[in-house]
């Protein structure tokens, strides 16, 4: 995308320690056919918007790891990193000091490295007309709520899993962020939401999924080795 009318700055959120993957490299440092999984996260948004500005939150400790993602990179790639806080929010809140109320500001999970152009483009052309965008998906299986009697089916039509890069308008997304922490904030959407934002929904991409444990990394090797195939 060339020419927008916005300051784009992508802040890629890589906090994880991967302890749901029994490993002691935090998740976003592990490899996916050779390359770190922050690797391709990070070129999918450099590839996509070039002109964009990405900012990159780790846990302090994680800093010095940095380096053996950057030496994947053929051509040099500019990143303002910062250091993560104590829960998502802080590192979130972290990561947008400083950016202007006049931006784009799209938010993204550093262990999403499936994310597709098409997406990029789409979430910042629906936050340019409306003012947020939040990438979503299907139910495909049953789902049930438990209760104190058991349990009882929810109809899935109803029902949405969330994804990012979640993308506003920095006028939006930036006071969101001066509120005091709330235990509900789970993510960039709810926080908005607490402020009495409208949020919009934009169709996702089941490839763009979350490595968090050792099975999604099995699987994102093999949606690599299958992107290799087409």
């Amino acid at each position: 995308m060339h020419n927008l009318p916005r300051p784009i700055f992508v802040v890629i959120v890589a906090g994880g320690q991967g302890t749901r993957m029994g490993m002691a490299l935090p998740k976003q440092f592990l490899e996916i056919e050779g390359k770190p999984i922050l690797y391709y996260t990070l070129a999918a948004f450099a590839k996509a918007i070039p002109q964009a500005e990405i900012i990159l939150v780790l846990p302090e400790a994680e800093i010095s790891k940095l380096q053996i993602v950057l030496q994947h990179f053929e051509h040099r790639i500019e990143l303002n990193v910062v250091s993560g806080g104590a829960t998502r929010y802080e590192s979130v809140k972290n990561g947008l000091k400083g950016l202007p109320e006049d931006a784009i500001i799209l938010v993204h999970d550093g262990v999403r490295p499936f994310i597709s152009e098409t997406l990029i483009q789409n979430c910042i052309e629906t936050a340019i007309a409306v003012g947020t965008a939040i990438p979503a998906i299907n139910v495909v299986d049953s789902v049930r709520v438990l209760s104190a009697s058991g349990s009882s089916p929810i109809n899935r039509d109803m029902l949405r899993i969330i994804q990012t890069p979640q993308t506003f308008q920095g006028s939006i997304l930036l006071p969101a962020f001066a509120q005091d922490y709330q235990s509900t904030f789970t993510d960039e959407a709810t926080v908005v939401e607490n402020m009495g934002h409208k949020i919009t929904l934009i169709e996702g991409d089941k490839n763009n999924i979350k490595i968090t444990t050792p099975e999604d990394l099995q699987l994102a090797e093999n949606l690599m080795a299958r992107r290799k195939l087409d």
